[in-house]
């Protein structure tokens, strides 16, 4: 890719970021693989478990606007190595717990550590460097990313089955202060102000300024769509046994999304600067809709779910890209951090409502119920995104790919 050729700074910060992003979304995956055992031992039950990856949610939307102007005053990288200092005491405090209480605590401990540095610093740090070309380089992040259940799951059952979860915990503990502290410390770059290079365009001094309304949609957009995602997501297994598979063919078809979606991904990151996050919203989110029409109208045949998983997978996993990268079309790289940053708690909360809420309705209403809602949310946002086609700034930099 002629973006990566022409800059080494963007290549160092994405092997940067690659490893540090995959070290800290796979590690807080923790409960997906030790949840039954962490039940066991804290006297819990499972559902309130997995409550703390919302309690995570919440605590990172709550202090991301809070960071907006910390991020613009002292840059991404000392931002998120405050913040990966942070998380390590959450996973030592998490591998003290012995009741509830301690539980969540560390919960919101780690939560306030990610909203520094899990994907909106990533993205921040990004855009510091790349300016709107920022746009290819975190479809690039977020092909290894998307990877981080792939090789953490099986590292967190491996490490548990021999050191117990607590042991665990204190691993990545240490494994965030002796890799992600150094990285961050020694390889990433520091920031720049943004050069009129051809590789990051500089928005001109009688640019029109951006309506507030227009940054109204970009967040019902990117809110609605986390809101379907991350709530298909966490629920998909049981929607799918919902629709009549039996458990061993609904894990099946699950397992196949995450390759689907890292496909999609991949094919967004080819087109290069060929088009927008706008662009790559309204194809990935058409698919959506069409999806789980699909699967409501067609009563679970195997067939119709093979095509809900393949239409799914890959309108989630471009759509990912489009809500990390539709802020770019309209906002320049001192205003991107900002904007990131209170867009960061609307999605976050979202993150965390969407799965208890889409599992009391499949509970209560049968899978109808949450296809019902998710496809209402899902034509909403490429209505949404449709009316941010129309507002694309009309002034084009001279040299943008």
């Amino acid at each position: 890719m002629r973006f990566l050729k022409s800059d080494s700074r963007l290549i160092g910060v994405l092997l940067v970021l690659a490893i540090t992003q995959l070290v800290g979304w796979g590690t807080i995956g923790l409960p997906a693989i030790v949840g039954r055992d962490l039940a066991a031992d804290l006297g819990m039950s499972l559902p309130a478990v997995f409550a703390g990856t919302s309690v995570l949610y919440i605590a990172m939307g709550l202090c991301a606007p809070w960071l907006a102007k910390v991020f613009a005053r002292h840059g991404a990288r000392k931002v998120m190595m405050v913040g990966t200092v942070l998380a390590a005491p959450g996973f030592v405090l998490l591998s003290f717990a012995r009741e509830p209480m301690l539980y969540f605590a560390a919960w919101i401990v780690l939560g306030v550590a990610g909203s520094a540095t899990l994907s909106t610093g990533a993205y921040i740090m990004l855009n510091e460097i790349a300016g709107r070309q920022a746009k290819n380089a975190i479809g690039a992040l977020m092909l290894v990313t998307g990877l981080s259940s792939s090789i953490f799951w099986p590292t967190t059952s491996f490490l548990s089955a021999h050191l117990g979860w607590r042991g665990t915990c204190l691993v990545y503990a240490a494994m965030l202060i002796l890799v992600s502290v150094p990285l961050y410390a020694f390889a990433a770059p520091r920031r720049s102000a943004a050069k009129d290079d051809g590789r990051a365009p500089i928005k001109p001094a009688d640019a029109p300024p951006i309506p507030r309304s227009t940054f109204g949609l970009v967040i019902a957009a990117i809110t609605l769509n986390a809101f379907v995602n991350f709530g298909l997501g966490a629920i998909l297994i049981e929607l799918l046994r919902a629709e009549g598979l039996a458990p061993a063919q609904a894990l099946a078809f699950g397992s196949m999304l995450g390759v689907i979606q890292v496909s999609a991904r991949g094919l967004d990151f080819l087109g290069g600067g060929r088009w927008d996050g706008i662009t790559t919203g309204l194809v990935a989110g058409t698919a959506l809709p069409i999806a789980m029409l699909l699967l409501m109208l067609s009563e679970g045949a195997t067939w119709a779910v093979a095509l809900f998983i393949l239409l799914y997978g890959a309108g989630s996993g471009a759509m990912a890209v489009a809500r990390a990268t539709i802020p770019l079309v309209f906002y320049d790289q001192a205003e991107f951090a900002k904007t990131m940053s209170m867009i960061a708690l609307p999605l976050n909360l979202a993150s965390a409502i969407s799965p208890p809420l889409l599992v009391g309705l499949l509970t209560q209403f049968g899978s109808r119920g949450a296809l019902g809602l998710t496809f209402v949310c899902s034509c909403a946002t490429v209505l949404i995104l449709v009316l941010l086609g129309r507002r694309r700034p009309r002034i084009v930099a001279v040299g943008a790919v």
